[in-house]
């Protein structure tokens, strides 16, 4: 297949300062949860994006000193010689494509606690650090500040000897010094460098200036800025100094990447925002440099991608996730498979690994993060070992992607579901509200298995013991999925819920079959994920009178690891749910739930029709309970998210007719003991 004409202006070479980059397709710094913890893990996964075509790949955060530590988060590092080699070598594997690295440096500043190097952290002004650290940063004086431009300028040097092409200097999103200089909510010095946006800017301008002196023969300097805060008149907005930066600062760097700020709002979820919305933020920037400009906006649409270059907004496809969820993005556009394209969901699994520090995950890309630990490429696949056959029961994503894997490899594959319609939980997860996007979860699947003629689906087909018997295949998984508890059991109730007789209680599968109860209803969220903001939003959606309650401190705890839990505490407020944070449910009567604070006992009744309960799931697992010798995949395993199901799927099918393995099923990096 060959590339498809309209398609051509993405792959024409740009030149960025002493570089050029082979085509328009630009992985823009993204942190990843691997870093200095796992560097061969990184090296092999920005690697694998190089080969997949995209011109520049760069690294996360990258410390250039101690006194701005991250500890814990497994990010770069680069504050001596000592680092270079993690960092060669990651260049080396990015060249071996023709493709260029970049790397971000920064000095952290009030984002950071030193929990490490246990130094006392830095900042235009004394304030305290970003975290709930009881630790506050002191302000700079100016010998403070010249040590600042020698460190980055070291850096930077380091940086050219490992084999960088581009050197950032970095201004984004609210974490890093220099930003915080930049803040005119941050910096509140009365010399030269606060007051006025030139004075704020002068750091930014000296440390440019000098990564320009020490590496620019070889390597482009490139600034990422947050051109808007969304903070209004409180922040740096893109109709003010954001705009009036770029202007300042127009033709200093070979490159600008622009975006909003901060991290929440620029890698905002798909459940709030749509492709391109940071496209109206950044569009003014190419009116004011003839530089270089790249953007993002979780990009998946090539079409959208020409847009964006002929209209003169961009000259490069920023990416972080789509990248993620397609290493191979530029190249099935190159060579005229865009239908073969993982487009990104939106759902932000990716950042819950850098929040935990461990290796990334992708919910469309099971090998994300696996590159190097466990050898698995996300286009390429071992062929089958034997001609077994194999039949899939259920037609979520843990069997979908089996059975797409599965016949990739070559293996004849039935894939049979109860159900009308394939995708399982996703099929009904798809139609809460803002989530439609997660839908391509199916839709690539199942598209992709429609091309493989050893692929078999077969719908409303019910399995049972007999039929698994008389169905004879050689290998058997069950992917029947789970279902949402309707007994309360679950993190803050290990033992339930006291019920009684005559009480309604539904769970999520019941607002997710269109059931909307009749007065005031009580959605109970001991999951502390997206379910239960989700079904509380399509009920008042739908009319209901929804009080939200939870054990926890606020609505969908753990969503704070996807950058949405302001966001979704916000829509239910904006739709008029009442929300009880702290409470558990104690009891359920017909029409009443009593409320039991979780510091201090107290009750408190509320009137309720119905309770919708959140807590847990049980796998479906009747089949397996009566044939205990097949193979269970995904949530009929363990329950978990839909990434997890996906990856239990997929390495299901890459360990299929393999030897059995009693170690560690991955390959692991050992810290070294020094000789000191």
């Amino acid at each position: 297949m060959t590339r498809d004409p309209r398609f051509d202006v993405l792959f024409e070479p740009v030149k960025i300062g002493p570089v050029t980059a082979k085509n328009r397709f630009y992985q823009v710094p993204h942190c990843n949860g691997m870093g200095r913890a796992f560097p061969s893990s990184m090296t092999e996964m920005r690697r694998t994006k190089a080969e997949g075509g995209w011109a520049v790949i760069c690294t996360e955060e990258m410390e250039i000193h101690h006194t701005a530590d991250h500890t814990p988060w497994a990010g770069a590092r680069l504050w001596d010689d000592r680092d270079i080699p993690v960092w060669a070598k990651m260049c080396d594997g990015i060249h071996e494509f023709g493709s260029l690295a970049g790397a971000e440096l920064n000095h952290a500043g009030a984002t950071t606690a030193n929990r490490w190097s246990r130094e006392v952290p830095l900042g235009p002004s004394h304030f305290p650090v970003e975290m709930y650290d009881p630790v506050q940063v002191r302000a700079m004086d100016r010998e403070d500040i010249r040590a600042l431009r020698r460190w980055h300028r070291d850096a930077a040097l380091r940086a050219k000897k490992a084999g960088f092409d581009l050197v950032y200097v970095y201004l984004g999103h609210q974490l890093s010094t220099m930003s915080h200089f930049l803040s005119p909510y941050r910096n509140r010095r009365s010399d030269e460098y606060g007051g006025s946006l030139e004075n704020r800017a002068r750091l930014a301008r000296e440390i440019l200036e000098e990564t320009k002196d020490a590496v620019g023969d070889t390597c482009a300097v490139a600034i990422r800025f947050s051109v808007d805060e969304l903070m209004g008149d409180a922040g740096i907005t893109s109709e003010g100094e954001g705009r009036e930066l770029i202007e300042m600062f127009a033709e200093l760097p070979d490159l600008w990447d622009v975006n909003i700020s901060g991290w929440e709002h620029d890698s905002a979820t798909s459940r709030f925002k749509g492709s391109g919305f940071q496209d109206d933020y950044v569009a003014f920037v190419k009116q004011v440099t003839t530089k270089p400009v790249v953007g993002v906006g979780r990009y998946t649409s090539p079409d959208a991608m020409v847009s964006l270059v002929k209209s003169g907004k961009l000259d490069m496809i920023g990416a972080a996730r789509p990248s993620i969820a397609d290493p191979f993005l530029p190249k099935k556009i190159e060579e005229g498979r865009i239908e073969d394209i993982r487009e990104c969901i939106g759902c932000n699994i990716c950042v819950s690994g850098d929040h935990h520090s461990a290796p990334i995950r992708c919910t469309q890309n099971p090998t994300m993060g696996e590159e190097w630990r466990k050898g698995w490429h996300p286009e390429r696949i071992a062929p089958k070992d034997s001609d077994a056959s194999v039949l899939i029961v259920g037609a979520g994503p843990a069997g979908l992607e089996a059975a797409r894997a599965l016949g990739q490899r070559g293996y004849t594959v039935t894939l049979a579901d109860k159900a009308a319609e394939a995708g399982g939980r996703v099929a009904r997860e798809r139609r809460l509200p803002g989530l439609s996007e997660w839908g391509r979860v199916v839709d690539y699947r199942l598209y992709q298995i429609s091309q493989m003629p050893n692929v078999s689906l077969y719908l409303e087909s019910e399995m049972t013991p007999d039929t698994l018997d008389e169905f004879g295949a050689d290998h058997v998984a069950l992917a029947t999925g789970a279902r949402w508890n309707a007994d309360g059991i679950g993190r803050q109730n290990p033992r339930g819920i006291s019920i009684a007789d005559g009480a309604k209680i539904m769970t999520p599968d019941d607002v997710m079959a269109g059931v909307v109860p009749d007065g005031p209803v009580v959605v109970f969220d001991d999951d502390h994920f997206y379910m239960g903001g989700a079904v509380a939003e399509m009920l008042l959606r739908a009319g209901a009178d929804v009080t939200f309650v939870t054990p926890a401190p606020e609505v969908s705890s753990w969503t704070h690891h996807t950058l949405e839990q302001h966001a979704i505490q916000k829509r239910l407020l904006d739709l008029g749910a009442k929300i009880h944070c702290g409470q558990n449910v104690a009891s359920i009567d017909k029409d009443t739930v009593t409320l039991e604070n979780v510091y201090n006992d107290a009750l408190q009744v509320l009137a309720a029709s119905a309770v919708i309960l959140v807590s847990m799931r049980t796998p479906v697992d009747d089949l397996w309970l009566a044939r205990p010798e097949v193979t269970r995949i995904g949530d009929a395993y363990g329950p978990s998210t839909i990434a997890a199901s996906v990856y239990s799927g997929h390495r299901y099918a890459r360990e299929l007719d393999a030897a059995p393995h009693d170690g560690v099923p991955f390959l692991r990096e050992l810290v070294e003991l020094s000789p000191n």
